[in-house]
């Protein structure tokens, strides 16, 4: 009777799946992980606009020069490695991006053809456990929006008594504004993916706007655009090209973390092509105008309080710091904007990826609005504001996180660009058979796992220098400067090594010429005794498509699965 109990509360818990699915396939199939049908396929090109020049107005990017300027550099050399950087990370989002766009699957899935039926399991929770801590440390920044806002308001916020211990490393003023942006932050969770595209649209109309604002005001309260754009750099010789190469690498390290996960979003375009020239284009500019927008008035902090503020925040704290209802007014605005870049952020980067990953971890029982709520909930659990202390080392290791999601993107970008020329059988992508051609060796390609380990240990040792610096110790300078470019170093080694290993040792499912039959997925039946299903023996999966003729086959076998 206890059993039945069980069993019947684990089925009223379980999400919806199509009839007929083995144990198996319940443990890679859900309706959130099947190829988006196109009654959902409603990302337009300017949806993609709209979602990435919201997306640019955060923090983050606001402040991507400072440490470049700090540096060394002048102003026009920073801003030209925000440009290369968010160049070069605009082509990686459109090559990952593609693959989503055209078949309309996301990361755990696009995994899976890589890295393996069950070998996908890992680089997925990778990312997802990094996504939830990014989620907390995100709404803590967040958390610092609502302050300002309330203290615009209620300008005894500020002195609100403190019923915290010192040992909770927060107090009540910064705790309750981090809590309130985190319970503001859930019902966004709740939409589905292709429908919160609206709140990236309302985003990109008023983020900007309060971005523009802000950098009027800055600059008439500084009478002048300050000192920094006429400061020329410090640093010359090999050390200029370093502080370059390091600009460039810290703006695409900003950007890893999507990199990996567009395909998330990809997948709802509803041609392959609205996912491409409007995420390149874009981004640079985006994140590029951005960055000089907190430049210069970063440059007009310097004349109005004689030192150079670069964090948006502090600023409009000083401003506040000088009263005045007009003041409180635009602050207000201003940090509200601020607030909802934030949130924008968080679901984009965080909450959707982590869902979307939680749910292939466990497709039976999470899909991707649960997946999102479990990854708010860690970020709240895990008290981000102990992360982000002074004393803690945790932000680098964030920083350097890039290292193990380069050799991700170099796997995958390699299997599907330069080793399947763009082929994917879809449906195989969610069988658990031994026969399927992305089951290898017990589930786990062995190849991707060699080459995504050899991604990593080009950088190990730059990446235990970076961990010393903070501690005063130092690692040979070869290994720090193949550090510098770690996303290119783990990139090109993964995908090299993947590359090669797959000529030496050939796998099944792949195309001799570009093939890409993602046009004909319309509705996918994934049960095996399904009317329409394919099966490929032993000897067909074991072998790659070869031929001409093999490659028709291919297509056929495609279409009619679909």
């Amino acid at each position: 009777m206890k059993r039945r109990s069980v069993k019947a509360l684990l089925d009223r818990v379980a999400v919806d799946v199509e009839p007929g699915l083995t144990s198996a396939q319940l443990m890679l199939v859900n309706g959130d992980l099947k190829p988006v049908e196109p009654e959902r396929r409603q990302w337009s090109a300017w949806n993609f606009v709209g979602f990435w020049i919201a997306d640019s107005f955060n923090i983050n990017t606001w402040m991507i020069s400072s440490s470049m300027i700090i540096g060394g550099l002048s102003w026009w050399q920073s801003w030209i490695c925000v440009w290369l950087g968010y160049l070069i990370s605009g082509t990686f989002i459109c090559l990952t991006g593609r693959i989503g766009a055209t078949y309309h699957i996301g990361f755990p899935v696009v995994s899976r053809a890589s890295f393996g039926i069950w070998g996908s399991l890992w680089p997925i929770f990778n990312r997802a456990a990094m996504a939830c801590i990014w989620y907390g440390v995100q709404s803590w920044i967040g958390g610092t929006c609502v302050y300002l806002m309330i203290r615009s308001v209620w300008s005894s916020f500020n002195t609100l008594p403190n019923s915290m211990p010192a040992s909770s490393g927060t107090n009540t003023r910064d705790f309750v504004s981090f809590f309130i942006f985190w319970l503001c932050s859930l019902p966004a969770i709740w939409f589905p993916v292709h429908k919160i595209r609206h709140l990236f649209t309302v985003k990109a109309y008023i983020v900007p706007t309060a971005g523009f604002a802000f950098f009027i005001w800055a600059i008439v309260k500084a009478h002048g655009i300050g000192p920094i754009v006429h400061q020329p750099n410090s640093v010359h010789g090999s050390a200029f090209g370093w502080a370059m190469v390091k600009g460039i690498m810290s703006s695409i390290a900003n950007f890893a973390t999507l990199i990996v996960n567009d395909p998330d979003f990809s997948r709802f375009a509803k041609k392959p092509k609205d996912a491409l020239w409007s995420q390149f284009l874009t981004i640079p500019i985006g994140f590029a105008v951005t960055s000089f927008v907190g430049i210069i008035v970063s440059s007009s902090s310097t004349i109005i309080y004689g030192e150079t503020i670069w964090s948006p925040l502090d600023l409009l704290s000083r401003f506040l710091d000088e009263g005045g209802s007009g003041t409180r007014v635009g602050v207000f605005f201003i940090a509200f904007a601020f607030a909802l870049a934030q949130l924008g952020t968080n679901i984009a980067a965080n909450s959707v990826s982590a869902g979307s990953d939680m749910t292939a971890l466990l497709p039976r029982f999470i899909n991707i609005r649960r997946g999102g709520y479990i990854c708010a909930a860690v970020g709240l659990a895990m008290c981000p504001w102990n992360l982000l202390s002074s004393s803690n080392n945790f932000t680098t290791y964030l920083s350097a996180y890039s290292v193990f999601l380069s050799s991700i993107a170099g796997v995958m970008i390699s299997d599907y660009y330069f080793v399947r020329k763009g082929y994917l059988e879809v449906k195989e992508l969610y069988s658990a058979r031994k026969s399927g051609p992305y089951f290898y060796f017990y589930g786990i390609n062995w190849r991707a796992y060699a080459a995504y380990i050899s991604g990593i240990l080009i950088n190990v040792v730059g990446f235990a220098g970076a961990i010393k610096a903070t501690t005063g110790g130092s690692v040979p300078i070869g290994a720090q400067d193949i550090y510098n470019v770690n996303f290119f170093a783990g990139f090109i080694i993964a995908s090299g090594v993947y590359w090669l290993l797959c000529r030496l040792w050939p796998i099944p499912a792949v195309s001799d010429r570009w093939l890409e039959v993602g046009d004909q997925i319309t509705e996918v039946s994934l049960a095996y005794d399904g009317p329409e299903e394919r099966v490929l023996d032993d000897e067909e999966s074991a072998s790659s498509i070869k031929s001409g003729s093999r490659e028709y086959k291919g297509k056929e076998a495609v279409t009619e699965v679909y």
